[in-house]
């Protein structure tokens, strides 16, 4: 599914992250292990979207992001890394670059891992942040 700069703004307008979104500045790059760790975690806990580019406190402005230029690959690495399929998008939005990550739910009565460390988010926390 494509995502639109109406979706980001959307997003942006939320009171708070949720469960499901998760927000990161990301202006240069950022930690592929993290991002790993984030897939895993939102997959556990029912899927969602970690969106690079637009900075997490309110009132959440686009900053735009350089991270995972290459968006294909990017996709193509977090399967190989994984073991499950993460589709990674780049929206064009007026205030710069957005990338977003579209985490598919766990299979039913399974859980993934990451590294051998199943992880999950633990209220506002996330694992190594």
């Amino acid at each position: 599914m494509p995502f639109t700069k109406e979706q980001i703004d959307i997003w942006r307008s939320l009171p708070s992250e949720t469960q499901t979104i998760e927000f990161k500045e990301a202006k240069n790059s950022y930690d592929t292990r993290k991002l790993c760790e984030y897939c895993v975690a939102l997959a556990n806990e029912g899927g969602g979207q970690f969106v690079l580019g637009v900075v997490d406190a309110l009132p959440r402005p686009v900053v735009g992001s350089n991270a995972f230029p290459n968006v294909i690959k990017a996709a193509e690495n977090l399967f190989e890394w994984l073991g499950f399929r993460v589709d990674v998008e780049e929206v064009p939005h007026p205030n710069g670059r957005v990338v977003v990550f579209d985490i598919p739910s766990r299979p039913r009565g399974t859980a993934y891992n990451y590294k051998g460390t199943y992880l999950m988010r633990s209220g506002n926390s996330w694992p190594h942040e």
